[in-house]
């Protein structure tokens, strides 16, 4: 698949995996609307994808406004054309007890990492559809196939974001759109894992964030996909878990998966 010249929407670029998913993207030729709320790490973003020589427009945006995104894209189809490439990868998280989380809380854990997406897509699909061509990448987690202890809502937020993927991969088989999902474990070097500062369990291990941006420009090439990023023997604990989730728990917590993100709670 040829990528130079076609326009990419990242969300979440100013920090984590974004800019790394907009930096890899824009070495292929792909030019860039970065999204986030924080200008600053959005201008850093910016200003390293211009270093290489390629394109790169940002827009600061609170995801969580979820009737200002329709707006938000019409306007961004006006000033920087079509849009080709949606990815998805805005998130947030909150390791906490689930009954000491506040409503706010939670609200901004869905609308992040889930209204926010479905609604960009319902926007841009149709323009996509009528130009007859498009890919858009959700970028999820391993914590929606296997839910993760201390962070329910991120983990259902997650699995929301891979159902509705699958759904839509079978909805639109036959049209000219390519819907891909990534699911990443533990991320070293940026993100949210990494900025937590506590070591992930051996036996899972970490990948690095280039390797997440490496695992969208293969769903590009690969059409519509699901793709899991991990260095550890994942896939065997996630096929279990199929069979027998009390197995499957039971590994978890031989893993040390609960432990660690207990020591994740916010204080």
């Amino acid at each position: 698949m040829n990528l130079a010249g076609k326009t990419a929407i990242v969300t979440g670029a100013s920090r984590g995996l974004g800019p790394y998913i907009a930096k890899t993207l824009a070495e292929k030729g792909v030019k860039i609307v970065a999204m986030a709320r924080d200008i600053e790490g959005l201008e850093k973003t910016k200003s390293e994808i211009q270093l290489s020589g390629q394109k790169c427009n940002i827009v600061s945006i609170d995801l969580t406004k979820i009737n200002k995104l329709e707006n938000l894209i019409k306007n961004i189809w006006d000033d920087f054309g079509p849009i080709d490439l949606l990815i998805n990868n805005a998130g947030i998280e909150n390791y906490q007890h689930f009954d000491h989380l506040s409503k706010d809380a939670i609200s901004n854990i869905i609308s992040t990492n889930l209204r926010a997406p479905l609604e960009l897509t319902r926007c841009i699909l149709p323009k996509m559809i009528n130009q007859k061509s498009g890919h858009i990448i959700n970028i999820s987690s391993l914590a929606g196939k296997k839910g993760v202890a201390y962070n329910s809502v991120y983990s259902a937020s997650k699995a929301g974001l891979l159902m509705w993927s699958d759904a839509l991969r079978q909805e639109y088989k036959n049209s000219p759109i390519d819907i891909s999902v990534i699911c990443p474990g533990f991320i070293s070097e940026a993100g949210m894992f990494f900025d937590g500062n506590v070591d992930a369990p051996k036996i899972l291990g970490t990948s690095s964030p280039q390797k997440v941006a490496n695992a969208v420009i293969k769903a590009l090439k690969k059409g519509s996909c699901e793709i899991i990023v991990n260095a550890g023997p994942i896939r065997p604990l996630l096929a279990l878990g199929q069979i027998s989730w009390k197995l499957a728990d039971k590994i978890t917590r031989l893993f040390g998966v609960p432990a660690l993100s207990r020591k994740r709670i916010s204080v």
